[in-house]
Formats: structure tokens, C-alpha cells, sequence
């Protein structure tokens, strides 16, 4: 049975060269701490405060957490957070694929430099397998195509994770992303290997 590697995308922020600048002051770069899996696709050494809502007490303090900001930069601002961050901050977060933030959640970002309010962009990213086109063809898939992956770390926490996505480019290498909270129902620390159940 072919297998791909199944990583965990902690919660992270990107953003626009505009949102950058008004964060952390004019000309900012982001810095490569990390180069991460997909080609090009870094975490940098920046990180933002991301400032929720108090459901209970909308004039008392505002929940935040301080999350990395993944470059390089994008056209659009996103906010990717797991269902417990999202519970934690007082957010509201569809599940969406990367980049589908129409009418998604708000939040504040707060940056050494300014604040920006974002209207949309908090989303709990959908779960996904990156494939070039060579890699669909092998497994018999197509971009867009919604599959079943089974996750076995030997742990005594067997899952399928259903309703996983396929992304196809030449851009991508092959890998399946899924969040902290994913992670720990399935108890996939480390090396931790998938494989689609037809």
C-alpha cells in the first residue's frame, strides 16, 4: 500500500506585504528560521499576536496568543488555528482550504509596530494531501477529489481521517497536513505515515 508522510501544521499566520509593513514597520522582511516541507514555504522568525473575543465579558480583557508567521508573504491575510484555539481565543472559524477566507473569521493582529483588523481570514484548514501530478496519477486521484487516509502509529490510536482533500501542483512535494488537534487524537508524534483506504 503506497504511503505519504503526515505532518502536523501547528497553528501559524500569513500575511500580505502590506499587513507585514504595518506590523513590524516599514520595509520589513520576513526571516527564514525554518525551511518547512512544501517547496519555498518557510517559517519565519517573526511571530504576531492574534487577539480573540471575550464571549463573556465583551469590555473585559481579549484572549491572544502569539503564533509564527509562515512566509513567504501571500495576497491575503490568513489565520490557520485548530478547534481548541479557536474555542481559547473566542474565535470563529469555518473549515476551509488554504486560501478560501470569504467570510471566514476576525480577529486582531498586534505587531510591535501597529494593529491590523481583519475582517476575514480565520479559518481551521481543511485537511489536505499535497501531490504533484505524478504523485495523483500514481495513487489514482485528482485535484479536488475527497479521500479516506488511515493514520496507524502502533500507538493504540488507529484513525481514519475522512474528508481529506486532494491538492494537485507541480509546486507541492508530496505530504499530508493535518492540525495539533487531528495530531493528538491520532497520537501522531514523529515519523507518521498515511496511506489512502479505497
Amino acid at each position: 500500500m503506497k504511503q505519504f508522510i503526515v505532518e502536523t501544521s501547528a497553528r501559524h499566520v500569513h500575511v500580505t506585504q502590506e499587513t507585514l509593513e504595518i506590523l513590524f514597520g516599514k520595509g520589513h522582511e520576513l526571516e527564514v528560521r525554518k525551511m518547512l516541507s512544501q517547496p519555498g514555504q518557510f517559517a519565519s522568525s517573526d511571530k504576531v499576536e492574534v487577539i480573540g473575543y471575550n464571549a463573556k465579558d465583551p469590555n473585559g480583557p481579549r484572549p491572544s496568543a502569539k503564533l509564527s508567521i509562515l512566509g513567504p508573504v501571500r495576497k491575503e491575510n490568513q489565520v490557520e488555528v485548530s478547534f481548541t484555539d479557536a474555542r481559547n481565543l473566542g474565535l470563529v472559524a469555518p473549515v476551509r482550504e488554504s486560501g478560501d477566507v470569504s467570510g471566514s473569521g476576525k480577529c486582531t493582529l498586534r505587531g510591535p509596530a501597529g494593529e491590523v483588523e481583519l475582517s476575514e481570514g480565520v479559518i481551521i484548514a481543511k485537511r489536505h494531501i499535497h501531490m504533484t501530478p505524478k504523485d495523483a496519477e500514481e495513487f489514482g486521484v485528482k485535484n479536488g477529489d475527497i479521500v479516506d487516509v488511515l493514520v496507524d502509529t502502533g500507538k493504540g490510536r488507529k484513525t481514519i481521517f475522512g474528508d481529506t482533500v486532494i491538492r494537485v501542483s507541480e509546486k507541492y512535494a508530496l505530504a499530508m497536513h493535518i492540525d495539533t488537534d487531528e495530531c493528538n487524537a491520532a497520537s501522531a508524534f514523529g515519523a507518521v505515515m498515511g496511506s489512502i483506504v479505497k
